[in-house]
């Protein structure tokens, strides 16, 4: 019976869908992240955000109360996230899906997002197109383009005419990529070189050399985080590239604060881009990353705050839309929303559905004896360029 019942499940979505949306005294959201498998820390600390915000807001919005049901898609399994998705609106009768730390994953649970119109947050997959694969899903999380477009432009206003990029040859790095090139060669500049090397490479000194030798006045780097921020910082001081002489760029997984214990002094002068770090300097994120830390005895990152986020607009679309629950409610309460995050102010595009943000230039310094990632130059209401580009 169970077998039968995730088989039909889009059938039986869109006759739910087609069913009135009654106004219980529950409202569902069902939560679909990575409990278990390689990407269960990055599960947890979006979970712990989000916990911390029901803790802090309370668990009942326009008079109704909030229940969160939780669901494992052990790492990167779109068949799985599917079926997850269509469980819970067809057995549990959410009325809303959330979570969704991976791309993948996230695409495959729009399709039940459209077919059961339910509002859906994207709280961190950050590939551009997920948003217009359900006009019920909106973003909270960040975009790889949003990124690297607007820290190529940065770039060349700083003074860099040529550069030299070396990603991780898979989805993302190409994003990353592309981006940054991008938002470079726009601004006037020249991309003089460029590679892709193996996601699991272990080695980077051959790749690291090309990038020298090509005398370029910055090398860009994309890599996932775990251990090769640290490997490639130590290849690029064994050959002679100090960042704090050479300009060494990449995105922020480069320098998060596990790869800076890792990688040690070699980090220094690394100026990465992201749209939060616990260290940034503003009321509200002291506020939340102190509460994070006293709960769970670390601090939040990315996606700690794309949850956080997340359960805000959540929230606040409930309430705006007077406690009514179905999707196409939800989705106009919020278009359009503005507010004060932990990583400043942000809101969601009308027309894309998609975040609206600052965007932070860091540099890695030692503060106290630590490296830490300082904020010194921002680029300010920064949208989704790729959907930018499609409008016009």
């Amino acid at each position: 019976m169970k077998k039968m019942l995730i088989g039909l499940g889009g059938l039986a979505a869109v006759l739910l869908a087609a069913m009135p949306a009654y106004a219980g005294d529950t409202i569902k959201i069902g939560l679909i992240l990575p409990y278990s498998g390689q990407f269960a820390d990055t599960a947890t600390q979006m979970d712990n955000a989000i916990k911390l915000y029901v803790k802090q807001h309370g668990d009942t919005v326009a008079g109704k109360k909030i229940e969160i049901i939780r669901k494992d898609t052990g790492g990167i399994a779109p068949p799985v996230a599917k079926r997850l998705a269509q469980e819970l609106v067809v057995r549990d009768e959410v009325d809303i899906l959330a979570g969704f730390v991976l791309t993948p994953n996230a695409l495959a649970a729009s399709d039940v997002s459209v077919e059961a119109k339910k509002f859906m947050v994207i709280m961190n997959a950050a590939t551009s197109i997920i948003t217009t694969k359900s006009p019920y899903s909106a973003r909270t999380g960040v975009t790889i383009p949003q990124l690297n477009e607007a820290f190529g432009g940065w770039a060349y206003r700083s003074g860099i005419r040529k550069a030299f990029t070396m990603v991780s040859d898979y989805g993302p790095g190409h994003d990353a990529e592309g981006a940054f090139q991008r938002g470079f060669k726009e601004a006037g500049g020249n991309i003089i070189g460029s590679v892709r090397f193996p996601v699991a490479n272990p080695d980077f000194s051959a790749f690291v050399q090309r990038a020298k030798d090509a005398n370029a006045d910055a090398i860009y780097v994309f890599v996932p985080g775990g251990v090769q921020p640290a490997a490639i910082a130590k290849a690029l001081a064994e050959r002679g590239i100090d960042a704090r002489k050479h300009k060494v760029f990449g995105q922020g997984e480069l320098t998060d604060p596990a790869a800076l214990k890792s990688m040690g002094d070699a980090g220094l002068g690394i100026v990465t881009v992201l749209h939060y770090d616990y260290n940034h300097q503003s009321a509200l994120n002291k506020t939340f990353t102190g509460a994070f830390e006293a709960d769970y005895k670390r601090v939040p990152d990315i996606y700690s705050v794309g949850g956080y986020d997340g359960m805000h607009l959540i929230y606040e679309a409930i309430r705006k839309a007077g406690g009514k629950t179905d999707g196409d409610s939800l989705i106009a309460a919020a278009k359009g929303m503005k507010w004060e995050s932990p990583r400043g102010p942000i809101s969601i595009d009308p027309e894309t559905r998609d975040i609206v943000q600052t965007v932070y230039v860091r540099r890695v310094e030692k503060v106290g004896g630590e490296l830490r990632n300082v904020e010194f130059d921002k680029i300010d209401n920064v949208k989704d360029p790729v959907k930018a580009r499609m409008k016009n």
